[in-house]
Parts: C-alpha cells; sequence; structure tokens
C-alpha cells in the first residue's frame, strides 16, 4: 500500500526546564499572565507532523510521500528525508516563507508549552492532491495530519471525490478549525487520530457525541499516554492496548507521530489491527528514548523483544515476517 501523509514540515527547537510550570502559575492571576522560564537545554531537531510520520513509515519500509510546503531551507531536511526512506517530490518550496517552526519547553513531569510558527505551511492549500495521485500512481491511503486548515479540507474533498481512503488527523489544529470544518474533514474518514485532550475538544468543538462520531467514520484512534490505546468501532466493543513501559522518558515529543507510523505500517501490511496497534506502541516507546521527533531507530530484534515482552507471542508472530523484510537485526 502507498500512503501519502500531508500536514506540516517544520524545524523543532526543543528546550527542557529543570522546575515545574504549574509551580510559577498564580491561580488568582491567570488572566495577565508573564513568564519566563530558563531553560538549561536546547536542541534543534527536524519536525513537523506529517514529517515525523513519514520518517517512521520510511524507517519501515513503506517509502511514504509526503505532502506539505516548505521554505527554500529545506534542502538539508529534504536529503535526510530521501535518506531514510521517505519520497519528497511533492513537497512544495515557497519562495516567500521560511519552513516552519515549532518551538517547546518541557519541565520535569513532562509538561510542555508549545508555540508553532506557520511559514511556509500557509502554501499548502495550494498543493493539488490530484496531480500527486497521478504522479504516484493509486494511493492506498491519505493520511491528512496537521496542516493549514484549508489544505486540509481541500485534501479530505479529492480522497473522497477520487475514492482514495484516508485518515484525518486534526491534532493541534482542533484549535483552529470551526466545528463545521472539524465535521466535514472527518467525515468519511477510515481512521480518526486524537489523543485524550483532542477527543474532548472534537466533541466540544462539534457538538457531536461518540456515537454520532463513530457513524461518521471506520475507527476512533485515541493515544492515552502512558494507558495506552483505545480503539472505538461503530457497534462492537472498544479494542483497547496498554503502552509499552518505557522508565525514565527522555522526551514525549513526536511520540503520538511515532505510534501513527507504526500503526499504519501495521494497517499497511494486513495485520489484524491488534497487532498494528502493538506495532504502534513499540514504535512510540523507540521514540520516547530519544530527544528529537525523528532520531530514533528500529532494530529488528529489539521491536520483536518488546513486542514479546509487553503482549506476548501472538502479534510478534504476525509481524515477524514484515520486520524481518525491512529492519537490520542488531549485529
Amino acid at each position: 500500500m502507498r500512503i501519502a501523509v500531508t500536514g506540516s514540515i517544520a524545524t523543532d527547537h526543543l528546550m527542557s526546564f529543570p522546575g515545574s510550570f504549574t509551580d510559577q502559575l498564580l491561580a488568582d492571576r491567570l488572566d495577565r499572565v508573564s513568564l519566563s522560564f530558563l531553560a538549561d537545554r536546547l536542541e534543534i531537531r527536524r519536525g513537523g507532523v506529517a514529517a515525523n510520520i513519514s520518517f517512521g513509515l520510511g524507517l519501515l519500509g513503506l517509502r511514504p510521500v509526503l505532502v506539505g510546503a516548505v521554505g527554500d531551507d529545506f534542502e538539508p531536511y529534504r536529503v535526510w528525508l530521501k535518506q531514510h526512506g521517505v519520497d519528497t517530490d511533492s513537497v512544495l518550496v515557497s519562495q516567500e516563507h521560511h519552513t516552519a517552526r515549532f518551538v517547546c519547553t518541557t519541565d520535569r513531569a513532562q509538561n510542555q508549552i508549545a508555540t508553532f510558527y506557520a511559514g511556509a505551511m500557509t502554501e499548502a492549500r495550494r498543493i493539488d492532491l490530484r496531480a500527486i495521485a497521478e504522479r504516484t500512481g493509486r494511493l492506498g491511503l491519505v493520511m491528512v495530519s496537521p496542516d493549514d486548515p484549508e489544505a486540509m479540507l481541500r485534501h479530505t474533498r479529492v480522497c473522497r471525490d477520487l475514492g482514495i481512503p484516508f485518515a484525518a488527523d486534526p491534532s493541534q489544529q482542533l484549535a483552529r478549525l470551526s466545528g463545521k470544518e472539524v465535521r466535514e474533514l472527518i467525515e468519511g474518514a477510515r481512521w480518526l487520530f486524537t489523543n485524550e485532550y483532542e477527543t474532548a475538544l472534537l466533541q466540544e468543538r462539534t457538538g457531536l457525541g461518540v456515537p454520532d462520531v463513530l457513524q461518521r467514520v471506520g475507527r476512533w484512534v485515541t493515544t492515552e499516554g502512558a494507558a495506552g490505546v483505545r480503539i472505538r468501532r461503530d457497534g462492537r466493543p472498544d479494542l483497547t492496548v496498554p503502552a509499552v513501559e518505557v522508565p525514565g522518558v527522555v522526551d514525549p515529543t513526536g511520540v503520538g507521530d511515532a505510534f501513527r507510523a507504526g500503526f499504519l505500517a501495521g494497517t499497511a501490511w494486513g495485520v489484524p489491527e491488534r497487532c498494528a496497534a502493538q506495532l504502534g506502541c513499540v514504535v512510540a516507546a523507540t521514540a520516547l528514548d530519544y530527544v528529537g521527533t525523528q532520531e530514533y531507530r528500529l532494530y529488528r530484534d529489539i521491536v520483536l523483544g518488546r513486542l514479546r515482552t509487553t503482549y506476548g507471542v501472538g502479534c510478534a508472530a504476525h509481524l515477524a515476517t514484515h520486520l524481518a523484510a525491512h529492519l537490520r537485526g542488531l549485529t
């Protein structure tokens, strides 16, 4: 299955604050917040949701098609992605704006405060998904991740018009989309991805309850942090998969993107849904061991070991052949 991933491509500036944000917040002064946090570490990394998901899919051998808008400072990043199995030929290069920037500070409790500058991403609405489908051949799935809101809606319309299955991941852009736009974005999606907070926000924005959402999408996948993942299906019991235990989390940034890469790879391989979710959790756990969203590596023996240790041998057996075909061992 050929997967196209649309969405943000960015440079991440990741900082660490050794204290706690909540210690600095005064309950009776939240209407006038003026805070400065002295960070003790800065990491400049490649990022952006679509690029992060594509990176993970590339590691797993799927050669995804990255679809997004960047500035003319993108070339070194393009080389990196191509080296890791990502097709970047459909990326639009702006002549006016820099590549998007994500600036994030994480405190000792893994709370985060972040700002995102869209930059070239605002031009993603110019991208014609039809032309990309013609260039690459039949697409098996389009992953519509956070992007310029108009581009997100345009991509889902094209998918519905062409009959291409798509996944909707409104994520951070729920804050920018109206309820009407969110309802249009998710209508007919094969997969809907949210985290716990976004699940509640989506319902508040749209006025839709869980049963209403499930009538509009095939599956609703909710990542729940250390609790794992929940997959809701209309008329069927929820499927829950626990997370992989990770002692001493290094950096949570991009862990949801890593889960999506593993999950989508599993579905592309045609393994059972539970196995795809387990693979997603293992890839997410691996990303937690590294600073930055595209610094982790996947080795067949480690991935299979984590699958067996956490979940038993069942899904590891389903995934072993695929992992052997695409991942290196430890030697």
